[in-house]
């Protein structure tokens, strides 16, 4: 591409990602498909937790850096991770089978659940990142590994290194042997040669476009009848480290400089020239601005807040990256709302309903009341679930409960079903994001639902029928069916009332 063009396509591209920087994925919780688990980019939910059974991963547009969430999140970031795993999956599936079932929406996979073998494949290509830095402070056994003496940061390795970590917070390093004994032989061994595989098979695809692949990370499980499979994401910007082809010929000038004698290590080298230092494309810039302001692994305090123009020079590296590799135009789409954008092609999938009514009570003393409730939701097909704490003995569990249904990406309705002196609905409503609708046991005790507090914001509906209509007419804003229900119900009740009022009229009624 001529230089006057790409940088046309580059200042075309950051006005786009400048116009979006509000229209991001914070969050992909969606509470309707159950049980959910959070990780630092993706959210995942289980349809069940049988294995073979679908798993919904939604990747947001957070960003993670060590091992710190940042408050940022950066526009297109999860489309270009989903994306490019499925472009990973579709070009290594004559290698290892994948998890991978489909994609209703750019910022979602469905994968098969598998048995998460719990470890992180590590494939090292060469001396960077964590290895580099033990490397120079002395340390040559990795994961039972001898790496020869003499190396220096960013060279080559002689042969790709495996580097298996635990998945866990702490990601401690192991041995393939430990690897054997958690998992079986057979296995571990199937899932190093195939991580090697993987590894090339990347390598080569890289080469082919400009790029150096230095190492990766992968995840296996297996599924329903033990077959291995390749899971969660691949060779993703998030998971891997690249540099262009052009960008690492300074590995040639840091080896005439470190000749000399005049350095300790390259890390020296560095901070005394850090034209040097060879740019990767990964997560790193992030990382590079985090550790210019002060913070790096280890630090506490607040985590630095990227600035509009890191943010958007981020967003372009992935988008830019994304398209170098695969060869493929990023589709931007059409700007519209990305979370509303993906609760309708969910909906449109017939995975999710688009609401959840959370019927929260004081007391499992109004079990009687909540079913009535929940009946009423079910005429209309709602989806609904319960939740149990007294606002007077577990305030604070309360709130818990209300933050977590906040970062919902589809609509939420609170029904508050609390008696006597009802703190539930002052409560709920302070905190909650979500509408919350006070419906009361007793109907003759709902004087302390209308009482509520400055900032207190709770409706009042005392029928279990109205409150379900209610229901309905507000998530019919995000699923038209449920409009279309209450139309027809009404439809049904006027057309029973002129069929009366016409057997009235002929003497046929009294």
């Amino acid at each position: 591409m001529k230089t006057e063009t790409k940088k046309a396509k580059e200042s075309l591209y950051k006005k786009r990602i400048k116009k979006n920087l509000g229209n991001v994925l914070e969050s992909g919780y969606i509470p309707e498909l159950g049980i959910y688990k959070k990780g630092k980019v993706r959210d995942v939910h289980f349809t069940s937790e049988k294995v073979g059974k679908p798993i919904i991963m939604v990747a947001s547009d957070r960003v993670s850096a060590f091992d710190h969430i940042l408050d940022t999140a950066i526009p297109y970031k999860g489309k270009v991770l989903n994306l490019f795993a499925k472009w990973v999956f579709e070009n290594t599936s004559d290698i290892v089978k994948n998890a991978l079932l489909e994609s209703p929406n750019n910022s979602v996979v469905i994968q098969k659940n598998c048995k998460n073998l719990n470890f992180e494949f590590i494939v090292r290509g060469y001396v960077w990142g964590s290895l580099a830095g033990a490397y120079e402070k002395g340390e040559r056994d990795f994961c039972g590994i001898k790496l020869t003496e003499g190396l220096l940061r960013y060279e080559k390795l002689k042969e790709p290194l495996f580097t298996p970590t635990t998945k866990t917070e702490s990601d401690e390093n192991v041995t393939f042997a430990d690897v054997e004994k958690a998992i079986g032989k057979t296995l571990a061994k199937k899932a190093k040669n195939i991580s090697f595989e993987l590894y090339e098979r990347a390598s080569k695809l890289a080469k082919k476009n400009g790029y150096i692949f230095l190492d990766t990370k992968y995840e296996f499980g297996t599924d329903e009848k033990g077959v291995l499979h390749l899971i969660d994401e691949a060779n993703t910007p998030d998971s891997s480290r690249y540099c262009e082809i052009t960008e690492y010929e300074k590995f040639k000038d840091i080896q005439k400089e470190m000749k000399t004698g005049k350095y300790k290590d390259v890390s020296e080298l560095l901070a005394k020239k850090p034209k040097l230092k060879i740019k990767e494309l990964s997560k790193q810039f992030v990382r590079d601005v985090l550790t210019e302001s002060g913070f790096s692994y280890g630090a506490t305090g607040k985590i630095p807040t990227l600035t509009e123009a890191q943010v958007i020079e981020t967003s372009y590296r992935y988008i830019s990256f994304y398209e170098n590799i695969t060869g493929l135009d990023f589709p931007f789409g059409d700007d519209t709302n990305v979370k509303q954008a993906l609760v309708s092609s969910l909906i449109k999938e017939g995975y999710i309903k688009g609401g959840l009514a959370v019927m929260m009570a004081g007391s499992d003393s109004d079990a009687d009341h909540l079913k009535s409730i929940k009946t009423e939701l079910d005429k209309y097909d709602i989806s609904s679930v319960v939740r149990i704490a007294s606002a007077h003995k577990q305030g604070g569990e309360c709130t818990q409960i209300i933050n977590e249904y906040n970062k919902s990406i589809e609509p939420v309705l609170i029904i508050a079903v609390a008696g006597g002196t009802d703190a539930l609905s002052g409560l709920a409503s302070f905190h909650s994001v979500w509408p919350v609708v006070s419906c009361p046991p007793k109907r003759d005790e709902h004087a302390s639902c209308l009482a509520n507090p400055p900032g207190s914001s709770n409706a009042l509906i005392l029928r279990q029928g109205n409150v379900a209509k209610f229901a309905a007419q507000y998530f019919g804003q995000t699923n038209s069916i449920y409009h279309k229900k209450i139309e027809s119900d009404n439809k049904n009740k006027i057309q029973g009332l002129e069929s009366a009022d016409e057997k009235a009229r002929k003497g046929k009624l009294v």
